[in-house]
């Protein structure tokens, strides 16, 4: 049993989901779970037709039609009769997002989203699971808000393990095909929920875990893990092993190659991990398990933007301690700020968090009630993992350096431009 995740890049166009085809074709054995993501920008769009149900709902037709049409065309590409079924299935879709929009009395922002933006998923799974199956990829096609359930935390929903795992054994038979959506589950009234943007991955490490699943491959548009993103550096290069941890603390500092969360069900079942091109499809990329390390003479390199640095000291001149770490831990945790570095000393305590859900006049609000507080928005934060003995600080050049942390195994910059 393996699972297969394919991103919004793998699918983003005709020919990507004619290579998606390919990719399967070329491996030895297919997967069991193919998880598939949202075709190229369609969350952004989905994403715009909520903001405009919001603040302008006028244009929401404008909007939503834009996405009708994009899909349209990958359709009309892909099959060769405008009335083969798949039509239907993507018409009648998009049809449900019209109506719930008509029909909706909510005010919840995070609710709406997750009723509208999973739709992206569910048209290009719907897309995919017809185009192999004209080509002699049969396969059964899932709703996978039938199979992980969370609770209601829209948006960032948390997993039910127990429930989620029966719904999915249930589901779920050896020596068949599946194809389903990753980002999306359903709470348990049903509502759909999502679990975080870029969570696709972590759907299918889910379902690897439920499955007990002998590998996970996530098929991305890079050779595997690099030590840098490209994008940011000229060289780079491939890592073609680490364990688990490495890869969770590059994930949290900010490689976007893997979900944060990804790794987590993984490694309670020693699940490889597998970060492959799908542009070379027999190129081995990148395997993440238990005691597989980096090589030490790598060091890897990267970069959170818009980041948030605040410096809080007592009104009174006491001292920062234990209990007041976990009551600012806590307060930032109840505003969902993700808390990437923090530093103290005897009356003061500097925190560099990122804030995904513009909740920080809110937190602010609080904090300064209790503390004298400054604040320094869109801040870097650069991280070295396994910084040689001789680390430039050629990172932070040009900028002006707030914070610096080292250790032997992390090097940390928080930098203002």
């Amino acid at each position: 049993m393996e699972v297969y995740k394919f991103g919004g890049a793998s699918v983003k166009d005709a020919e990507a989901v004619r290579n998606l085809l390919n990719v399967l074709q070329a491996q030895k054995q297919l997967p069991n779970v193919v998880v598939v993501s949202a075709m190229d920008k369609s969350t952004n769009a989905l994403e715009k037709v909520v903001a405009c149900y919001f603040n302008d709902r006028k244009t929401v037709s404008s909007s939503f039609q834009e996405i009708r049409k994009f899909h349209s065309n990958i359709l009309l590409d892909l099959f060769d009769n405008d009335q083969h079924p798949v039509f239907k299935s993507v018409n009648g879709f998009f049809d449900e997002v019209l109506r719930f929009l008509d029909s909706n009395k909510s005010t919840n922002y995070n609710f709406v989203y997750d009723q509208v933006v999973g739709y992206g998923e569910l048209v290009s799974t719907i897309i995919i699971s017809h185009f192999l199956t004209e080509n002699g990829l049969n396969n059964q096609w899932l709703d996978a808000r039938n199979l992980i359930k969370t609770n209601n935390t829209y948006r960032t929903a948390s997993l039910q393990l127990s429930k989620t795992q029966r719904h999915i054994t249930q589901a779920v038979k050896p020596n068949q095909l599946y194809i389903t959506q990753g980002f999306i589950g359903s709470d348990s009234n049903n509502f759909s929920t999502t679990l975080g943007r870029e969570g696709s991955d972590y759907s299918a490490a889910i379902f690897g875990y439920c499955i007990n699943a002998s590998a996970v491959t996530v098929w991305k548009d890079v050779p595997g893990i690099l030590n840098a993103d490209p994008k940011l550096f000229d060289q780079t290069l491939l890592i073609p092993e680490m364990s688990y941890n490495e890869a969770i603390e590059q994930a949290y500092y900010g490689a976007t190659v893997i979900h944060p969360k990804t790794l987590q069900p993984l490694y309670q079942k020693e699940i490889p991990l597998f970060v492959r091109s799908f542009n070379d499809a027999v190129a081995p990329g990148t395997c993440i398990r238990k005691n597989k390390f980096m090589p030490s003479t790598i060091c890897c390199y990267m970069l959170l933007k818009h980041q948030i640095f605040i410096t809080l000291s007592t009104l009174d001149l006491s001292y920062i301690v234990e209990k007041q770490f976990k009551k600012i831990a806590a307060l930032l945790q109840s505003h969902q700020m993700k808390i990437r570095l923090t530093q103290n000393s005897a009356i003061s305590m500097s925190i560099c968090f990122s804030d995904p859900f513009d909740h920080k006049e809110a937190m602010l609000h609080e904090l300064r009630a209790k503390y004298d507080v400054s604040i320094v928005d869109d801040v870097n934060l650069f991280t070295v993992l396994n910084p040689q003995t001789d680390q430039p600080d050629f990172i932070a050049q040009g900028t002006e350096i707030l914070v610096k942390q080292i250790t032997d195994k992390r090097l940390q910059f928080v930098t203002r431009n």
